[in-house]
């Protein structure tokens, strides 16, 4: 006949109960950890979008920018004056109004060209690069941002370039 308990399992039993408690107490933290980085990572955003008349109307199902926890993304601005709704068609003359309207929704989030940390410049012909490089030094005075630049097969409506942007507070 076997016994159910005896004296010299106590030791091994102990260790099942250490090992059980140990376990649930890290099952425990972990969920709690899970919970906190839940809280941080999904209540804790702050996103606003951000809209001026100052600058067109999206031509598409998006926002002139959006901000989140202090970046601001700013979509594609391509050279149509907000005012008229005509577009630039001249390289120079589309360079500046493109970054015109960076301007103003950077001005209606409360922010400056310094602000800006990334660009990303798209033009329909890549041999306007130096004429948009000469308004682009017009208006990024400081340091100057991240950038890339590349030739698109099209642009929206047509036009010569297109200039998104990023900005951080």
């Amino acid at each position: 006949v076997k016994e159910a308990w005896h004296p010299a399992r106590l030791p091994s039993f102990l260790f099942f109960c250490e090992e059980l408690l140990y376990l649930h107490l890290r099952v425990r933290v972990c969920v709690r950890a899970n919970l906190l980085w839940n809280d941080i990572k999904y209540n804790d955003i702050m996103k606003k979008v951000i809209a001026t008349v100052d600058a067109p109307k999206a031509v598409g199902p998006y926002s002139q920018a959006i901000e989140v926890n202090g970046t601001l993304y700013i979509s594609g601005q391509i050279p149509v004056n907000p005012a008229d709704g005509q577009i630039q068609d001249e390289i120079t003359a589309a360079a500046h109004q493109s970054l015109k309207n960076i301007g103003a929704i950077l001005k209606e989030a409360g922010m400056t060209y310094d602000n800006v940390v990334k660009t990303t410049v798209l033009l329909a012909d890549i041999a306007d690069f130096k004429a948009v490089n000469e308004v682009y030094a017009e208006y990024f005075t400081g340091d100057k941002p991240a950038r890339a630049c590349y030739q698109a097969a099209a642009l929206p409506l047509g036009v010569k370039v297109e200039i998104e942007a990023i900005a951080v507070r």
